[in-house]
């Protein structure tokens, strides 16, 4: 049974910058973070936690909401991934009103919740693998498949459900095999209800070496190292190994933040020069808020009249507005892609 209340407002928030794993510019999210049992996960604040009934609060007026938004920049994110999306339907009915604005969007749902009624154009579908039930999985990836979605796989990355190599193992064989274009990865931090009920759905016991890590250690190697190794699957099954924008293969200066965004946070997570990588991600964070197009700055003169870019970003967004493959970028997701023994 769902306990829901509804409410009058749609929670819809602007970025100024592209940001891991979504890399979209707005956010909309039209259901309550707290919405699952045993376990919930919230993937704008990417942190779980432990309930033992289920309470959505859902938007009544979506449509009518997102009229009122001044200002909705693309590309958006539609966070549906709670189950109450199968009853309600608000994920979908948000994403009806930004195909007709023609806003490239992401739709983000689960193995909780349901897929749209059917294609935009604009759009591009996520499946969050949580629950990680490979039945339930397998049948939406069929259903994306066969309905001519756009789709990519996200995976949440939680010790010990899906770090285990032959769980990610199996996920990401059955996206390729379905037709999936990309899967991508993210750390979720969970609170203690969140360990609490991991560890007891796995029957864990005090004395299980499991339970000690999940309770007394420091996750964070076995999250990143488990991070790098699906990114390593993905490219071995030739997918991309992040999410995709819907219109990742456009020149704009959002996508171009983007590239340089996710190669300043390898870095950064791999500890690998630093100091460039924090360069780098202040010269996304520039170009995104830019008000001229790259394009045009390229042809009218070169990247390298911007004011704040360092030499490195210049390289990488000039081989990428040539449509070439950026070489500094490909090397650092060459080091990201890792497979763990």
């Amino acid at each position: 049974m769902i306990l829901y209340q509804k409410t009058s407002q749609l929670r819809v928030r602007p970025l100024t910058a592209p940001e891991p794993p979504f890399w979209c510019a707005s956010i909309i999210a039209p259901y309550s973070s707290r919405r699952s049992t045993p376990l919930g996960i919230d993937y704008l604040a990417l942190r779980a936690s432990g309930s033992p009934k289920l309470e959505v609060n859902v938007c009544d007026r979506v449509v009518d909401e997102l009229e009122r938004s001044r200002h909705l920049p693309g590309p958006v994110l539609i966070e549906a991934t709670s189950g109450a999306e199968d009853v309600f339907r608000r994920g979908e009915e948000a994403l009806e009103y930004c195909s007709n604005q023609n806003l490239p969007t992401v739709l983000l749902v689960s193995t909780s919740g349901a897929l749209p009624s059917r294609v935009h154009t604009e759009s591009r579908l996520a499946i969050a693998a949580w629950p990680p039930d490979p039945v339930r999985l397998e049948t939406l990836f069929s259903q994306a498949s066969d309905r001519g979605f756009r789709w990519g796989v996200l995976v949440p990355v939680m010790f010990p459900v899906t770090t285990e190599l032959e769980t990610l193992e199996r996920i990401v064989t059955a996206a390729a095999a379905a037709g999936a274009s990309c899967l991508g990865s993210v750390t979720i931090e969970g609170d203690a209800t969140a360990r609490q009920v991991i560890a007891q759905s796995l029957d864990l016991s005090p004395t299980d070496d499991r339970y000690a890590m999940l309770f007394h250690s420091d996750l964070e190697p076995i999250h990143l190292s488990t991070e790098r190794h699906v990114a390593a699957l993905a490219t071995e099954h030739g997918l991309a190994d992040t999410l995709l924008l819907p219109d990742a293969e456009a020149r704009t200066n959002w996508n171009a933040s983007a590239l340089l965004t996710l190669t300043a946070s390898r870095m950064i997570a791999m500890e690998l020069d630093l100091d460039l990588a924090g360069l780098i991600a202040r010269s996304a964070r520039l170009v995104a808020e830019l008000d001229k197009p790259l394009t045009r700055i390229a042809e009218a003169a070169s990247l390298g009249i911007v004011g704040g870019l360092d030499e490195t970003s210049v390289e990488i967004l000039h081989e990428w507005l040539e449509g070439t493959e950026a070489s500094f970028a490909n090397y650092v997701n060459e080091q990201w892609r890792l497979r763990r023994a």
